[in-house]
């Protein structure tokens, strides 16, 4: 079950009708992207309304009216096909008569008008429009000057967005207020709503920005879910204090759970939201998060804390902090700090399969700066373990403090110099500390062409530490590194099934060579292998960390091929394939780690086949021709039908860690009904770790979808089963868990 976080607030312009007594003014889900740099608010995701039929309302909507002035200024203009006057005072106008005051606009069957008050009054067939909402009535009457009007058996349709009503009476007082009595709201059709609010009475401040509603029911079809005596809302962008909707779901672990945060808009530039959440088999959380915005800097603070879990029978926390701080051109500031009370934390109240199986948990602060050609960083990281069988003693270095400085000068001509360099010092309970220092002077002369690259690039590395243990206190390696990396691009025109192509040849080749030195006297305090990939040809090192630098005498060959549609520019087809060529053994190898003979590496192979707009295929394969053995495997197909539906199928396969095969599909049975599902499956442990299937409705103001979800939630491989429940009052906003997001990641290309 996707437990609740703490959301970042979006602003909505529902103009007058977002009746609720939950502040509507400030609503996203957790996962939606960051917001713009400059602004605390979001912009709300677009809605489809592409289900709803027009409103009647709109078929006496006049699209050029001048909305440029102000209202009170302009002239009136009053016309009708017939005007008689028995005083040269008082007028009545029959036959499309019409009051007219910039955007103001109303219109009926017969009006009276009296020149010098500028009273008037409306009857049969009334339709008023401004800038804002059409309304029509049975009579209205009202003046000019003031400008002021009331209507009686009102319907209205919003101009600014989507949504409609009736109200008994409405009276405009002005420009800016307006007072609705026996009103109701929906973004359905008035005929058929689904839900919709319906209120005594609501008062419209334009000038504030604010309403307010008394009486206030929310009704689904016509049977009462909610009542509030009273109720405030945003009627523009400006955000407001109040309670954001509620999330409601239920899992085996954790029991049924209810989440009611409330939002405070502190100032324009800060707020914060306070989150209560009910797990009745775990207890009362209580989470917050802060986020503040300045001219220099922008963060998040969030936090979350149950006092006493009932399962667990201690205390559980969470802390984060996020922060990006620019002091001016050159130099800025980049803080992340998370913290949780136990190992166990994301098992119990993480939202995925990928965070339940979260293993360290990264912090770092640094100081940052870049100029014409360099770049530094001062600062350090540390991890916190998050997974339960790891033992103490696995738990990465602290690097504090770190410092890093980049740099490269063009010299003569293409001749560039440049530096990379790294200072760390290392430290963890009950290990040795240390202090390493890690130089990279170079030189490099690219040449570029269209079709031609050669990049040579000669260097010297040079580490050296100081450890606190008894013996070699200061081991140190300096090691040259030379490089050549050279490309060809051909091409030629073809022509396929009638259509035009350009086919490429890029043959590339890379020659490395660092000779052997003996680094076993060398601590390992950050460095690993990393894993072997197409990537992995064209690197300096197979080693993260300055800890280890192989030494090589190689020679990448590789070879890639492309398919180019001319009238699209679509990249059809794409196929790499390349090997190491080794001259010399490969004696470089971490602790414990035997030293190979070997003479080519892993033959690495790529395709990526794109049909059409529809079909996709993927393939990636490692062949390994020392041990006669596929060391990776992986394909992929997916296929894109009707207008929505989507199926995807792969199967990943890397030797010793993983074997799985994954499913999933999104089949549209019609414009309003569509099903999901997914199935993920170890072959290696033989066992699901991931099922779901669940149905979507859609409807022009409401949609809705249940999950049944199957999973594994633990890192001993433990399952559990949730049940998602989301319901969306379009316009408005939805309550339940955030099951579109889980969907968009769970299923490739869901929309």
């Amino acid at each position: 079950m996707l437990p609740f976080r703490p959301r970042v607030p979006c602003r909505r312009a529902l103009v007058a009708a977002i009746l609720l007594g939950f502040s509507a003014s400030a609503w996203a889900d957790a996962e939606a992207p960051a917001c713009p740099i400059g602004t605390l608010v979001c912009p709300k995701p677009a809605q489809d309304w592409s289900l709803c039929r027009k409103n009647d309302l709109l078929d006496f909507y006049v699209a050029d009216l001048p909305k440029d002035g102000q209202r009170d200024l302009a002239d009136t203009e009053v016309k009708g096909r017939q005007s008689r006057s028995t005083d040269g005072e008082n007028f009545v106008l029959e036959g499309d008569a019409s009051i007219q005051q910039l955007d103001q606009l109303i219109r009926a069957d017969r009006f009276t008008y009296a020149r010098t008050s500028t009273q008037w009054s409306a009857l049969g067939n009334v339709r008023y429009q401004d800038r804002d909402m059409l309304l029509s009535a049975s009579d209205a009457h009202g003046s000019t000057t003031p400008n002021q009007a009331t209507l009686n058996e009102v319907r209205y349709q919003l101009l600014s967005s989507r949504g409609n009503g009736r109200a008994g009476t409405a009276v405009m007082t002005d420009k800016d207020h307006a007072q609705l009595t026996d009103t109701s709201f929906t973004t359905c059709p008035l005929d058929a709503p689904g839900w919709e609010f319906r209120a005594d009475a609501i008062e419209l401040d334009q000038a504030n920005g604010v309403g307010r509603a008394r009486d206030m029911t929310f009704r689904i079809g016509d049977v009462p879910v909610f009542w509030v005596p009273y109720a405030s809302f945003p009627l523009d962008d400006r955000r407001k204090s109040g309670f954001l909707y509620p999330e409601i779901g239920y899992s085996n672990d954790r029991g049924f759970e209810l989440a009611t945060p409330y939002y405070l808009n502190l100032a324009p530039n800060y707020d914060a939201t306070l989150t209560p959440r009910l797990m009745t088999q775990r207890g009362l959380m209580f989470g917050g998060q802060f986020r503040y915005l300045t001219d220099t800097s922008r963060g998040t603070v969030e936090a979350e804390w149950l006092p006493h879990d009932r399962d667990a029978d201690r205390r559980r926390s969470l802390f984060h902090w996020d922060d990006a701080t620019r002091f001016n051109a050159n130099w800025a500031a980049s803080v992340q700090i998370n913290h949780v009370s136990d190992d166990r934390y994301f098992e119990d109240f993480g939202r995925s399969l990928n965070i339940a199986a979260t293993t360290l948990l990264p912090s770092s602060a640094y100081f940052l700066g870049q100029g014409n050609g360099w770049k530094a960083s001062f600062g350090g990281d540390e991890y916190q373990i998050t997974d339960p069988t790891l033992p103490n003693s696995v738990e990465p270095y602290r690097r504090l403090p770190r410092a890093t400085f980049d740099a490269e000068h063009g010299l003569v001509g293409d001749l560039d110099a440049g530096l990379r360099s790294e200072y760390v010092s290392f430290s963890k309970n009950d290990a040795v500390d240390g202090r390493r220092l890690d130089l990279y002077p170079y030189l490099a002369y690219p040449l570029e062409a269209a079709a031609w690259f050669v990049r040579p690039e000669v260097g010297f590395r040079y580490t050296s530490y100081q450890i606190d243990r008894d013996s070699d206190k200061s081991p140190h390696r300096g090691v040259p590194i030379a490089s050549l990396d050279a490309g060809l691009r051909f091409d030629r025109e073809l022509t396929l099934a009638g259509n035009g192509y350009t086919q490429t040849l890029e043959p590339r080749i890379y020659y490395l060579r660092v000779p052997y030195r003996d680094q076993d006297n060398l601590p390992v305090f950050d460095t690993q292998e990393v894993p072997f990939s197409f990537g992995q040809l064209f690197r300096s090192n197979r080693f993260v960390g300055a800890d280890r630098q192989m030494d090589a005498n190689n020679l990448t060959v590789a070879l890639t091929s492309r398919l180019i549609e001319d009238s699209t520019g679509s990249e059809r087809v794409s196929a790499s394939i390349g090997q190491i060529r080794y001259f010399d053994d490969q004696r470089v190898q971490l602790p414990g780690r035997a030293v190979t003979d070997y003479s080519g590496s892993t033959y690495v192979g790529e395709l990526d086949l794109r049909l059409n707009d529809r079909w996709r295929f993927t393939v990636s394969n490692q062949w390994n021709p020392n041990t006669d053995r596929t060391d990776l495997s992986a394909f992929g197909v997916q296929n894109r039908f009707g207008q929505d539906g989507v199926f995807n199928l792969s199967y990943r396969f890397r030797r010793d860690l993983l074997e799985q095969a994954d499913a999933s599909v999104l089949i549209p049975l019609n414009e309003a009904w569509r099903l999901v599902g997914r199935w993920n499956y170890s072959m290696r442990d033989r066992k699901t770790l991931e099922a779901f299937a669940g149905i979507e409705h859609d409807s022009c103001c409401v949609a809705w979808r249940v999950l049944a979800r199957h999973y594994v939630h633990n890192v001993e491989r433990d399952t559990t089963d949730a049940l998602y429940f989301e319901v969306e009052f379009k316009g408005v906003g939805s309550i339940g868990q955030k099951a579109g997001d889980f969907l968009r990641r769970a299923i490739l290309g869901y929309q």
